[in-house]
């Protein structure tokens, strides 16, 4: 029996989120991914100009003149989210938690990729797995993937990315699209998201909280890691709240710079900020992108 406050939230998030893929995402959906390769679908006759290349052999000798095989794209996917369950997900300072925000992002892809009728799988992870749910399709398994995000409870409060991805690697045998939904505040990853970028379309999906950026200036303030439950003081007018923001700008900078390297395009979420608006900015450059490669 779902609790009825939990209820009431998935039922929000229905809504809402079927509603964005149905009217801004589902369009650019189909261009943006592509399916997982080139299926045989009839021949017809050679037409001068034609892949010669193409020429289907055995129809051509049966029926005494030059036939082409014609291919279509299969469009069959599947969509993995790899959900970060650790603690600091529990935080958010204004709108929501950053796990609320992620189960909105993570419902909106669900719903657009499951109205193409592709597969929906989830990884939830820590420093370890904590629940792997093999990719379906239909609307009833997307809400179950929303359900968990909400509720589940791991057992662990730490952060592991590379141990997410290492589970893609091995549940994933085919080329499939992984969006990586975190807030990328670990480190020692990089290894693991080159090997999974190379195999699939890897898309980060970087949810952030503006506390996590810049602190309030409201003098000495005591801080605790949510992860490791260390605390320690610090004097936002002073040094230390100088020292805190030059150190994050440094870990974006470079967390971004990894990203461009392994040439992934990825999503900015923040819990201040409409989740919608970044996803349809990403959706229309990459369709643009797409368009313009095909020319």
């Amino acid at each position: 029996m779902i609790p009825r406050e939990l209820f009431k939230k998935i039922r929000k998030i229905e809504i809402t989120t079927s509603r964005l893929a149905a009217s801004h995402l589902a369009g650019q959906y189909a261009s943006v991914f592509k399916g997982r390769g080139m299926a045989f679908s009839e021949v017809r006759p050679y037409i001068h100009g034609d892949d010669a290349r193409a020429i289907d052999w055995n129809v051509s000798a049966r029926m005494q003149e030059a036939y082409i095989k014609l291919f279509v794209e299969e469009r069959d996917r599947t969509v993995n989210l790899l959900i970060d369950m650790s603690a600091s997900g529990t935080f958010g300072s204004r709108g929501g938690a950053k796990r609320e925000v992620a189960a909105q992002v993570a419902a909106a892809i669900a719903f657009s990729a499951i109205t193409h009728n592709d597969r929906v799988g989830l990884i939830m992870f820590t420093d370890e797995i904590e629940l792997y749910v093999p990719p379906k399709k239909g609307k009833r398994h997307v809400l179950r993937v929303i359900r968990e995000i909400l509720s589940f409870e791991p057992r662990s409060p730490r952060t592991d990315l590379a141990c997410g991805l290492e589970l893609l690697g091995k549940v994933a045998r085919r080329r499939q699209v992984a969006f990586v939904v975190s807030d990328f505040l670990a480190s020692g990853y990089q290894q693991r998201l080159r090997i999974a970028a190379r195999r699939h379309d890897v898309v980060p999906v970087v949810v952030s909280d503006p506390l996590e950026a810049a602190l309030p200036r409201l003098g000495i303030v005591a801080l605790e890691d949510l992860e490791t439950g260390q605390v320690c003081e610090l004097d936002t007018l002073g040094r230390d709240g100088r020292a805190f923001s030059a150190r994050v700008a440094r870990a974006v900078a470079a967390r971004e710079e990894t990203f461009r390297r392994l040439g992934l395009e990825w999503i900015d979420v923040r819990t201040d900020r409409p989740y919608e608006e970044a996803l349809i900015r990403f959706f229309r450059i990459r369709a643009a992108r797409a368009a313009r490669a095909a020319r």
